[in-house]
């Protein structure tokens, strides 16, 4: 098992037992109290947990990820304006990739209006949203269909997104932070969203502002990685303006 994977199922364990004794996890990960130790101090140094005697405590708020549906019922009306916003920077017979999530999902509703498209997703709900629509042509990346957030990661959805090339991929994400990037709880999401913007001639991410200064426990691409961020104007101008210094087109909605 790699150390980034160790790490994440500690703190899996953590969120569902609350607390763990070094002996314990070393016992449940079969590797030495010292590697143990040193995990304990790489994730509380990125203040995901607290360190305690003897083993460490989580944090409730920290590399918590909620569901599909409970991120959809936050921040509703901020996202249908950021999903308009982001469709007219589409424009008719482009290839475009949207990544999984619920802002993306309200981007997927708003490309009805357009006559000829192609649509790259590794998102359930995408698939859904469009596969009756007979002028866009639904590439499926294939892969694990992850339950907590409905979207296919792991070696299939990767390889996929290493032999295409599309116009814009519109990307979302757990948190946005000047210094730590973009970030998400999973670390098969972070590669999954990696591999998206490798494949993009324009990376548009789409998030609102709630995402705004949040770290989360994989950063899957530096903020300067990105081209334009369509947000809301809950985000504050100074957070934005860091953004912007980074090279990136803020655009609040």
């Amino acid at each position: 098992m790699f150390t980034e994977e160790r790490q994440m199922q500690i703190l899996s364990y953590l969120h569902e037992h609350k607390r763990a004794s070094v002996s314990e996890l070393c016992e449940r990960f079969g590797v030495s109290p010292a590697t143990i130790r040193r995990d304990l101090k790489e994730l509380e140094d990125a203040g995901l947990l607290k360190r305690t005697h003897g083993g460490a405590i989580s944090l409730e708020h920290v590399g918590f990820e909620p569901s599909f549906q409970e991120k959809e019922d936050q921040y509703r009306e901020e996202k249908r304006r950021i999903a308009i916003r982001a469709a007219s920077m589409i424009r008719e017979g482009e290839t475009v990739l949207l990544d999984a999530g619920t802002t993306t999902w309200a981007l997927a509703r708003e490309l009805n209006q357009f006559q000829r498209l192609t649509v790259v997703t590794n998102s359930v709900f995408v698939l859904r949203e469009l596969s009756g629509h007979s002028s866009i042509e639904l590439l499926c990346v294939g892969g694990t269909v992850r339950g907590m957030t409905q979207s296919m990661v792991g070696p299939v959805a990767e390889k996929t997104l290493e032999t295409i090339r599309v116009d814009k991929a519109f990307i979302g994400t757990n948190g946005v932070d000047p210094d730590a990037g973009l970030t998400t709880p999973h670390l098969l999401e972070a590669q999954v969203k990696k591999a998206m913007i490798r494949s993009a001639k324009q990376v548009i991410l789409l998030s609102d502002s709630d995402k705004a200064g949040k770290v989360t426990f994989a950063q899957f691409a530096p903020v300067e990685a990105v081209d334009v961020w369509i947000t809301d104007t809950g985000v504050p101008e100074a957070l934005a303006e860091r953004i912007r210094e980074k090279g990136v087109r803020v655009i609040k909605v």
